[in-house]
């Protein structure tokens, strides 16, 4: 290697997305609670999607077949320089690809990618516990079908390579703690929740009420990694815009659009607020949280608040909550962000590398983020294109 060389490290994507399978949640499922659950139906020619008997408007076509190019919104979300109309972007479709669907195809692409290994979320699976929580019970049964497809169809640690997130939800303990350990039992090394204070039979609670102490504490016992994604969180626009309507379709009004994207932090900004008000960390000092798509611009005013109340409230926080919260969460920033600004605040050790691969909000290329990281020394730059993913992805038991 010469002097000024830059060394390229091996790439660990800890945000990496399948297109379901149109029985994914299906397929497990008994035909009996179909109305309570998903449904697949026509409408107009268009297969559409009924959740708990209510038709679905998180996507336009939950089929992906055909569905837009991986990255086609890379330009938009580069600040839109040239101007373009965002359906325009999306309008370049092609068949669905195989890799999308099935691990081997998928491990093939990655060899050609550069990435050594990658966390694998759902597309349609973050959006679709909302429209069911008026019905928790459903909501277990759905994602328990779901979690069997996942596991039937992906694995949830593919060769070591493709590592499969199991989708839990918190709207029953009980279900949550017994999904856990069926996920731990099948060899995750992550599990998948979205950033939403949970709707339970009782009502609606903060993730860290002591309600849900039996779940992080299995996590905690198991050191297994709980990455929080972003998703359908229910965020309304407050009277501004019309809401329950799907992202980026012909009737979607300019505010709510930029109220959208204005606000996408909010979800993950109140549930780690909650998390460290709460104490769950302090309760459970092994538990590792990781933020997957939500960006990170909230930080330091998240940070500068909790400063503050740790000094109105003294005796609160047995730490720095700051500190806490540097200890036990790692950040995977929206690739656009300034990575240094993130690496300051949070520190290079809790900082991952996420493409967001294949959708259109990605990049088109995982490997087209060390473009991003050029500039930072090669320490640097392996531990969050590689070595903090690759760490979190060990379980480590209490």
């Amino acid at each position: 290697m010469t002097d000024g060389e830059v060394v390229q490290p091996r790439l660990f994507d800890a945000d990496n997305h399948y297109y379901e399978a149109r029985d994914a949640f299906t397929r497990h499922l008994p035909p009996r609670l179909a109305e309570r659950t998903v449904t697949e139906v026509r409408i107009d020619g268009r297969v559409r999607h009924l959740i708990g008997g209510r038709l679905n408007h998180a996507v336009t076509n939950p089929t992906f077949d055909p569905v837009s190019k991986p990255g086609a919104l890379y330009g938009y979300f580069r600040g839109n320089a040239d101007g373009k109309d965002l359906r325009a972007l999306l309008s370049d479709a092609e068949p669905i690809r195989p890799e999308y669907r099935e691990p081997g195809a998928r491990v093939k692409v990655m060899d050609a990618q550069q990435v050594e290994a990658a966390w694998l979320f759902p597309t349609l699976g973050v959006m679709y516990e909302e429209a069911l929580k008026h019905d928790p019970e459903a909501v277990g049964i759905t994602f328990r079908s779901f979690n069997r497809w996942l596991d039937e169809d992906w694995g949830l640690h593919h060769a070591d390579r493709i590592l499969a997130a199991p989708y839990i939800s918190l709207a029953d303990v009980h279900w949550a703690v017994a999904e856990l350990e069926w996920a731990l039992e099948r060899g995750a090394r992550l599990v998948c929740l979205r950033p939403v204070a949970p709707t339970c039979v009782g009502g609606t609670f903060s993730p860290g009420d002591p309600l849900f102490d039996p779940f992080w504490a299995l996590a905690n016992e198991a050191g297994i990694t709980v990455a929080v994604h972003g998703g359908e969180t229910g965020y309304s626009s407050h009277g501004y815009a019309g809401d329950g309507i799907e992202v980026f379709a012909p009737r979607l009004s300019p505010l709510k659009l930029l109220l959208d994207e204005v606000n996408i932090e909010r979800p993950i900004m109140d549930y780690l607020a909650a998390m460290i008000c709460d104490r769950v960390f302090e309760r459970f000092p092994n538990l590792r949280m990781a933020s997957i798509e939500n960006g990170s611009g909230y930080l330091a005013g998240l940070f500068s608040r909790l400063r503050a109340l740790d000094g109105k409230l003294p005796g609160h926080f047995s730490q720095d909550p700051v500190e806490t919260f540097r200890a036990h969460v790692w950040i995977s920033p929206f690739w656009e962000e300034h990575i240094e600004d993130v690496i300051d605040l949070i520190g290079a050790d809790h900082v991952l590398f996420g493409s967001d691969w294949p959708h259109v909000e990605g990049l088109p290329q995982p490997v087209d983020y060390l473009d991003e990281v050029v500039t930072l020394d090669d320490g640097v730059r392996r531990r969050l294109m590689h070595d903090n993913a690759l760490a979190l992805s060990t379980l480590r038991p209490a």
